[in-house]
């Protein structure tokens, strides 16, 4: 008791030991480089992820996620780059196909050479455990340059409750 009444003692004297939030403005070099995006090619690479998803095309999808790329799930579950192609790439055999995926209110922040998309997207399709799924959702992908091309790094969604 004494020893934690010391300690308690010890914060209230040295307040500047106890670690605060302090918000720090981004350095203006990099203030100028956090721009809403235009970048072309980046979204051709977003709609492309899209496209692909919609015909089962794994192998030609591979190439636009980066190797430690990670997907977590609306239900909160988390696939890797290969699990998810594997999946995608057996469609109808036991996979997930996707029949409908309509994106809106897309927005795009680029950073550098790391971008963050984020919007609503309307789904439907057949999991991997042969049910139907369809949904209203929010998503996040972060996308970076590697060797000139944009690779996903990680895709986020959050299945959007009914009113």
């Amino acid at each position: 008791m004494r020893l934690a009444l010391t300690l308690l003692a010890s914060v209230a004297v040295a307040p500047s030991a106890v670690a605060r939030p302090v918000a720090v403005p981004p350095p203006r070099a990099q203030a100028a480089r956090l721009r809403p995006a235009t970048d072309p090619a980046l979204l051709a690479r977003d709609s492309l992820w899209n496209a692909l998803r919609l015909t089962g095309d794994a192998a030609a999808l591979a190439p636009l996620l980066a190797d430690d790329w990670l997907l977590t799930h609306s239900d909160g579950r988390t696939q890797d780059k290969r699990d998810y192609l594997a999946e995608l790439g057996r469609g109808a055999r036991g996979g997930r196909v996707n029949t409908a995926i309509t994106n809106e209110g897309v927005a795009v922040r680029r950073y550098g050479e790391t971008a963050v998309i984020t919007g609503a997207s309307v789904q439907s399709g057949i999991g991997a455990d042969g049910q139907p799924f369809s949904g209203r959702f929010r998503f996040t992908r972060v996308w970076v340059r590697h060797d000139r091309a944009w690779v996903m790094a990680a895709s986020h969604s959050s299945r959007v409750a009914s009113p």
